[in-house]
């Protein structure tokens, strides 16, 4: 096998989405591990990748303990990704130290301590890597759920990009949500105390309707002027809609000046538009990711802070920095 430079971890049921991001970034894929893609080709950012090992080592293993100790030397904190052999993973992850992995209780910072990730390519064949792009395991934060309160699923979405922010709106700041309707994303940001005004052509749930700090304007979030709409610090959409669509949508509000946050989900129908995808990383201060709770879609990050310096507003997509 040819060295081993970089791993991408693909989510579940879009490896194939993967493969051709890293294609189109010019990365040839040596072989796959499960939904790892193993290469010899330099750490590069593709916001299809759920994690990304960045300095992955291969090493011939002659025991459990040997495994072990090899993880250990290097750092206290690994997390498995298991393809097969599950039997002796589970023996080596028992001689490990124990990885707080609880579920998260939203809002909450990401874990800060070094995390790095391993997997067994066969019986005596140990991958690893001390970095990585993700702090949570296999890339993919998990929550206590709150499965009585929101009309849908897709708060948890709002959940994991502001945790994947570190930020969050706060009871003193204002928001859009566009396309809000039955309101997942309403309830969420409604919930941290924030106002926030819902858009949508279809009403809101009631029990959204009626929370605190919402309000709802029948309206298509195609058809608003934003620049005649009072500044917010966050906009937020999770609409359905086509991602050249949504693009202008973005370049519209940025233009603006009418907030400092963008926070939006681009959808892809069959067969993902590289350059759709390699536009909104165009855009001054925004980040590209897939998140764990996304399905064939991006999530788009964008800071109106992070645009006038120049930089990514979302860690861990800069991999020249993560690399360094």
């Amino acid at each position: 096998m040819s060295t081993i430079r970089t791993a991408w971890l693909a989510a579940d049921g879009l490896t194939s989405v993967l493969e051709a991001d890293l294609a189109w970034r010019g990365v040839t894929i040596d072989r796959w591990h499960g939904r790892l893609a193993l290469s010899s080709s330099k750490p590069v950012y593709s916001p299809w990748a759920l994690d990304i090992w960045l300095n992955p080592q291969v090493v011939e293993i002659t025991s459990i303990r040997n495994a072990a100790d090899t993880l250990r030397a290097l750092q206290r904190n690994w997390s498995l990704y298991a393809v097969d052999h599950f039997r002796r993973t589970a023996l080596i992850t028992d001689k490990l130290p124990p990885v707080k992995a609880a579920p998260l209780v939203f809002p909450t910072l990401p874990p800060t301590s070094p995390l790095g990730a391993w997997t067994l390519l066969d019986t005596n064949t140990l991958l690893f890597s001390a970095r990585k792009t993700s702090p949570f395991v296999n890339g993919a934060p998990q929550f206590v759920e709150n499965r009585t309160g929101p009309p849908s699923r897709a708060y948890l979405k709002l959940w994991e990009a502001c945790t994947r922010l570190g930020r969050w709106p706060t009871p003193n700041e204002r928001c859009y949500d566009l396309g809000a309707t039955p309101g997942g994303w309403t309830w969420a940001i409604a919930n941290l105390g924030a106002q926030v005004t819902a858009f949508d052509r279809a009403p809101l749930d009631s029990k959204v309707a009626t929370m605190p700090g919402v309000s709802f304007q029948q309206a298509s979030a195609f058809g608003l002027e934003p620049e005649k709409l009072a500044a917010v610090d966050w906009m937020f959409s999770d609409i359905i809609a086509y991602p050249q669509r949504l693009l202008r949508l973005t370049q519209n509000w940025i233009t603006s000046g009418n907030t400092n946050n963008i926070v939006l989900t681009v959808k892809f129908q069959g067969e993902t538009d590289h350059e759709i995808v390699a536009a909104f990383e165009a855009i001054p201060g925004g980040s590209l990711a897939h998140l764990a709770h996304n399905k064939h879609e991006l999530t788009f990050f964008w800071n109106k802070a992070a645009a006038a310096e120049n930089r990514p507003t979302l860690a861990g997509t800069n991999l020249a920095e993560e690399a360094a």
